[in-house]
């Protein structure tokens, strides 16, 4: 009798463990429950659509390639499989002048709304101009130009907030953006040209990542320069920049090779921007290319071959690739022939290159 009853005792204690161990395992979610990492972003093959709202306002209307009036950035998205958006932002242009000074802050953040409720993601390219800042030329706004550096600063700051906030406004949050455009000597000359004082460059810099910062912690801020196979420059800018302690998440370029050098300087490009993220371990992203559109063959290999290199690009450091201003239709301001739409009116073969 004392056998059998410590035998039901011992019985009981194992299927008490048994219980307890099972409750415990149904209360572990399963692995198809559990939180996952979040997914990197996806490869952004984008275009830069800072005209469209000028050209809309002066009668422009676009055709995809069978002929059929529809909207610009329907035919990107759709046709093109085109999934971000780049808008730049001028200071105080002139409103008057729809080809060169349109994109106030108010303007951006309207056509920002616009590719977001397309499902578009959305790069910045702050000037801090009032009109084009680019390698030849980094001019104060006007409302600047006697200020001492740390106004230019505070004013960098405020503008920089504000644009931000004006962005948050319409519900956007910019995945990327842009301190500066194509800063290759710096930005807002004379005070911040980095050959003078690449001191000034980088808190300049600084300010503009903090002021981005401020508003969303999560958008990237992006340092980018021009003719991006020139590994000299870039190691010059890109090492002066952090060497002064300027802080920021990724490093940008523009490249507008010819139908006779492309695949050169997209093999320079690629070994720059993988020098960049060796030295500086930043990710890196084409947020500029275009090709004249008499050379739409040669261009659709040149965008296919360079978003196929970046997009190669070891642990996904590379981003994306951006063409420059594609509903540009011939001669279109002034003279700017490196749009993708021909004289017919609709898309050459050249955005075939970002197709999968």
């Amino acid at each position: 009798m004392y056998t059998l009853i410590n035998l039901r005792k011992k019985m009981t204690a194992v299927f008490a463990l048994l219980l307890t161990f099972c409750l415990l395992a149904a209360a572990v979610p399963q692995a198809s429950s559990l939180p996952q990492a979040e997914a990197a972003a996806a490869f952004a093959k984008g275009a830069d659509i800072s005209w469209v709202p000028g050209m809309e306002a002066q009668g422009k209307v676009w055709y995809d390639k069978n002929g059929v009036q529809r909207d610009i950035l329907r035919i990107l998205k759709e046709d093109y499989q085109m999934d971000s958006v780049r808008i730049r932002v001028w200071v105080n242009p002139n409103m008057s002048d729809y080809g060169n000074g349109y994109m106030n802050a108010d303007n951006a953040a309207k056509l920002a709304k616009r590719a977001k409720d397309l499902g578009l993601r959305v790069m910045l390219t702050l000037h801090y101009s009032d009109s084009w800042a680019d390698p030849g030329q980094q001019n104060k706004p006007a409302a600047w130009k006697t200020l001492t550096f740390q106004g230019l600063m505070d004013n960098v700051w405020a503008h920089t907030v504000s644009v931000m906030n004006k962005m948050k406004s319409y519900g956007v949050t910019p995945e990327w953006v842009q301190v500066g455009n194509e800063t290759n000597n710096g930005m807002l000359w004379e005070d911040g040209k980095a050959s003078v004082s690449m001191k000034n460059y980088a808190w300049l810099v600084n300010t503009g990542h903090n002021a981005v910062k401020s508003v969303s912690s999560t958008t990237k801020t992006v340092v980018h320069l021009a003719n991006g196979y020139d590994n000299a420059v870039f190691r010059w800018n890109i090492g002066g920049l952090i060497s002064n302690g300027a802080n920021f998440d990724v490093i940008a370029v523009s490249l507008y090779p010819t139908s006779t050098d492309w695949s050169t300087k997209n093999t320079q490009t690629l070994a720059n921007l993988n020098d960049m993220i060796a030295t500086y371990g930043k990710e890196v992203i084409v947020s500029e290319v275009g090709m004249d559109y008499t050379q739409a063959s040669a261009a659709k290999s040149f965008i296919a071959d360079i978003k196929n290199k970046v997009r190669g690009i070891a642990n996904g450091k590379g981003l994306g690739v951006f063409y420059w201003e594609p509903e540009a239709s011939p001669g279109y301001n002034g003279g700017y022939n490196k749009g993708a739409w021909g004289t017919n009116g609709r898309p050459t073969v050249a955005l075939d290159g970002f197709l999968n």
